[in-house]
């Protein structure tokens, strides 16, 4: 076993290489006392064919995600460019998230963001330790697909449009 070293660089700089890594953003939602919950994520990672399986990384010192790790099932809304102006303000900690959008939400409770690209309904499958965040392993139980939607790209802390070489 190796022992952990103090590293060698800011966490600034480490925050500022992460950035430089283009990602999609999700948000995760569902029905919480009556109420549409949910967060906005940009480390969203497939992991499984079978069984069928997602992640997401969540903070630690989020106050969302203990709400929503009880609920049966989690929606997952794969945002699209029609959502630019509107991740601010699902990325808030503390307001009114859905000010901005329109939700839908399904039979067993999961929330999705209208206008996205893909809708995935999960459940949660595990969750692993993992530092200051946690990785969710999500079981994916349906999935909607909304070919008109353009993808979101999260690349240096911004919201890019994705463009499609070919198509």
């Amino acid at each position: 076993m190796t022992a952990m070293t103090t590293p060698s660089f800011e966490h600034t700089l480490l925050r500022d290489v992460f950035a430089c890594h283009p990602s999609g953003i999700v948000f995760v939602g569902a029905m919480v006392d009556g109420a549409p919950c949910g967060m906005a994520v940009s480390t969203f990672t497939p992991v499984s064919l079978d069984p069928p399986l997602v992640s997401v990384c969540v903070q630690n010192s989020s106050s969302t995600w203990p709400r929503l790790r009880t609920c049966s099932r989690l929606g997952v809304s794969v945002l699209s460019y029609g959502h630019s102006g509107a991740v601010p303000s699902l990325s808030v900690k503390t307001g009114d998230r859905f000010s901005e959008v329109t939700v839908s939400t399904s039979a067993d409770g999961a929330v999705f963001l209208d206008g996205c690209s893909v809708w995935i309904e999960t459940c949660l499958y595990r969750v692993v330790e993992a530092g200051d965040h946690s990785i969710a392993i999500l079981q994916i139980t349906d999935i909607t697909r909304h070919d008109d939607a353009q993808p979101i790209v999260f690349y240096r802390s911004r919201c890019h449009g994705l463009a499609v070489v070919g198509a």
